[in-house]
């Protein structure tokens, strides 16, 4: 019998425990069954979890018990993403430290135990959850294993020319001092001006509009679209440049926006990357003005050696104090910043180690198009995304604690020199490769740079190969990275093993503080801890919680909604009570004779487990809940319950062989319950299994146990008949609310109108409509409505 109440807090932690130490969720290597795999974003290592990362986490673990239940050897292995700049930030802001002023060696140190501390707290979170992960398929990109593979898979990318280094701009963070990837952008908007300046073209004005003065001194040309009639005379003239009084070529190109500012352009090097495009296409000079750690160039007079906005602010007032500045009109103004740290992005050139992305915008497009999309919805960010790619993907980054770039330089001629695969892992700065250059030259110089944490993480389905050949069966993730870890994915599983990564791919959504504004770790506006909510509220309520959105929608989270929860867990917890309570004689022996009623519950228990099939196969955890939520509340709880409470009451009443049927369906509706129920809160309903079910179901556990729609599937048009009589008996409530009755007052006499194909269905069923609606007598009337006279 089940205790009273439920106590969370006792039976999480022993459930927890109990699986890990009877391995309930190991993948099972040499077994038959179909093998499901899954493979899962390494959280970041950056920071404490917040209820964002339960959020969508949890919605694929539900997918990954699902299957388990679905017959199917689940290879489900998390990782965690811990190299890299996230890293670094992380360790920089808890210890106080800047990595640039300590040695490299030590700051790796520091790294490596923070990342560990962090490692365990998240795993103890996933277990306080109550994750169904085989822990010992555990990863981390930064060990030597992960190291190992991601450099060998950047060699081959270097051997069949997929990635190459180049001298060129790049996008830049001035404050994590690195380059980094067009992906790593956000869009911001902020209040900024238009400065009118008159740059002079043979005595007379050309009017600028520029909202970057600051790059005067890196002006290399002024365009105008040669279509523009106020400016066609221009071309092939030189301007000069106010301020600083030297002279640019005014050339002519259709990118130069005629409704934009005054219509001509002033190209620097580089404002932005149509500054780039023109440096390019039109072979112009570099002008250096912006260094990369933020600081305008030593040599530019006015302004050296000041920060942008700063320089901004002085070349505006020098302008003012020249009479130079003709008009200053305030805007709203987007611009790109590091996803990281919200630092505006500059352009500057470097030497940087590239990906070719570009040359393959055909095959990602189509790679894209052969895998499920679930929402279908979701596979358009995908195609804008590659559709508008304008860079090839910059990998490598000059920081200290990643994965580093196996490559040495010949100091005597240049050449690039690549490690052997035996001596991987390695690293260039204090390692040595056995290698020499072409021209016969020893002396080598290492990489210093560490390849991008997405060029690592985006090898997952290279570094889970275990789970067999071929495409993994599902990814998961959060739709704000489609355009990077989806993406990069894609490409690297297109470059390395020329097929797609994963059959489908689940795409979740956020937690929202505010409308507009996600839960995250950079901006603390994550109110409650994980910690606290399941320490107060459980890890089921926050399961559950969960499981109500939609896929792919954004939510909002309060700790209010937990109140719905915890209101579902205690009427699971009651009515399994109940049910147990009238089962403790049960047999489990199969009756002669089933009455029509419990058939029909054992049908819409079928009927409900095959839709919420169907929308769990589209990873639909929100409406197949609802699905699951409508059986239980509703025709569980609300109507068959009540209708066959006198009849497990009173067995001396109905009779002996009544009981035994209506044990027979609680028994297997109950079970069938807890197991739909298992996937989304597995604690409580593995409570319920372990107190009453295992005895005669014998599995370790009710997450061993599959899911059988078809069993008690009779085609009977029991689920039609199961609606009349719900109707009726609502009619009846609704007949005792309206009158001020009791629902035990009784009532004299009824009459029940029904189709006549329902006659033996509902004669069957007569003695238990009496007992529920306490009526003295009842008639059948075989007509074609279904009503109740209260006569």
């Amino acid at each position: 019998m089940l205790n009273k109440k439920y106590d969370f807090k006792e039976n999480e932690k022993k459930w927890q425990d109990y699986w890990q130490e009877n391995h309930i969720y190991k993948f099972q290597e040499d077994e038959k069954r179909p093998v499901y795999s899954i493979d899962t974003p390494p959280p970041t290592v950056s920071g404490s979890l917040h209820i964002g990362h339960i959020f969508s986490y949890t919605q694929a673990e539900m997918i990954a018990r699902f299957q388990r239940m679905q017959g199917k050897n689940v290879f489900y292995p998390f990782g965690f993403d811990d190299n890299g700049l996230p890293t670094e930030r992380l360790v920089e802001k808890e210890r106080g430290i800047r990595a640039a002023d300590i040695d490299r060696k030590e700051f790796r140190k520091i790294c490596l135990e923070i990342k560990e501390k962090y490692e365990e707290e998240f795993k103890g979170m996933w277990l306080r959850m109550g994750f169904s992960v085989d822990w010992k398929l555990q990863y981390s990109t930064v060990s030597d294993e992960v190291q190992k593979l991601s450099q060998k898979a950047f060699i081959e990318l270097i051997k069949n020319k997929k990635a190459y280094i180049k001298e060129s701009p790049v996008l830049w963070c001035t404050s994590c001092q690195t380059s980094i990837a067009q992906a790593e952008l956000d869009s911001m908007e902020g209040d900024t001006s238009f400065n009118y300046v008159p740059f002079m073209v043979e005595g007379e004005k050309l009017m600028i509009a520029t909202t970057r003065p600051e790059l005067l001194y890196g002006c290399v040309c002024v365009f105008v679209n040669p279509k523009d009639e106020r400016y066609s005379s221009f071309i092939g003239k030189e301007a000069v440049v106010p301020l600083y009084d030297f002279k640019v070529p005014v050339l002519g190109d259709e990118k130069a926006d005629m409704d934009k500012g005054t219509g001509a352009v002033m190209c620097a090097t580089f404002g932005d990357t149509t500054d780039v495009s023109w440096y390019e296409e039109h072979k112009l000079p570099y002008k250096r003005v912006i260094e990369a750690n933020g600081r305008i160039n030593a040599e530019v007079p006015f302004i050296a050696g000041m920060k942008v906005k700063a320089a901004r602010e002085e070349i505006i007032r020098l302008l003012k104090e020249k009479g130079l500045l003709e008009k200053e009109e305030r805007i709203k103004h987007s611009f790109s910043v590091h996803e990281r740290c919200s630092t505006p992005v500059e352009i500057i050139p470097s030497k940087q180690w590239y990906i070719d992305i570009l040359s393959y915008k055909k095959e990602l497009l189509e790679a894209g198009n052969k895998i499920n999309w679930y929402p279908e919805s979701m596979k358009i960010r995908y195609i804008n995304w590659v559709e508008n790619l304008k860079w090839d993907w910059c990998v490598s980054r000059q920081r200290y604690f990643g994965v580093p770039i196996p490559v040495w330089y010949c100091k005597d001629c240049g050449e690039v020199i690549l490690s052997e695969e035996e001596e991987l892992p390695i690293n260039p700065i204090s390692d040595k490769t056995k290698n020499i250059c072409k021209c016969g030259s020893h002396n080598l110089i290492g990489e210093t740079a560490v390849l991008d944490t997405w060029a690592t993480s985006s090898i997952t389905p290279l570094i889970n190969s275990r789970s067999g050949e071929g495409p993994m069966s599902m990814r998961t993730q959060a739709h704000e990275i489609i355009r990077t870890w989806a993406f990069y994915t894609i490409a690297r599983s297109l470059f390395h093993k020329k097929d797609i990564p994963w059959k489908d791919i689940m795409i979740c959504g956020f937690v929202m503080a505010k409308k507009g504004e996600k839960i995250s770790k950079s901006k603390g506006n994550s109110k409650f801890s994980p910690d606290y909510l399941i320490e107060n509220h459980s890890a089921d309520a926050l399961r559950y919680w969960v499981a109500g959105a939609k896929l792919g929608t954004d939510t909002m989270f309060s700790e209010e909604e937990l109140k719905i929860s915890k209101r579902f867990l205690t009427k699971l917890w009651n009515a399994a009570s109940f049910s147990i309570m009238h089962l403790q004689d049960y047999q489990y022996e199969e009756p002669e004779n089933i009455k029509y009623i419990d058939s029909w519950i054992l049908e819409k228990l079928a009927d409900t487990e095959a839709k919420a099939e169907k929308y769990l196969k589209q990873y639909e955890v929100g409406l197949a809940l609802k699905e699951i939520d409508d059986f239980f509340w509703k025709d569980f709880c609300d109507n068959y319950l009540e209708i066959v409470k006198d009849r497990l009451y009173k067995p001396e009443l109905h009779g002996a062989k009544e009981r035994k049927s209506a044990q027979y369906a609680l028994y297997h509706t109950l079970l069938g319950i807890i197991k739909l129920y298992a996937i989304y809160v597995p604690h409580i309903t593995e409570e319920i299994y372990q107190d009453y079910f295992k005895a005669h179901e014998k599995a370790k556990s009710i997450h061993q146990l599959p899911w059988e729609e078809d069993k008690f599937r009779e085609n009977l048009g029991l689920l039609e008949f199961g609606d009349r009589i719900k109707s009726i008996v609502a009619d009846i409530r609704k007949y005792k609310t309206e009158k001020g009755m009791s629902m035990k007052d009784t009532l004299d006499k009824l009459d029940i109108h029904i189709e006549e194909k329902y006659k033996t269905f509902m004669e069957d069923t007569l003695s238990d409509i009496k007992a529920c609606s306490w009526s003295d007598k009842i008639r059948i009337m075989q007509d074609n409505s279904t009503k109740i006279d209260i006569l």
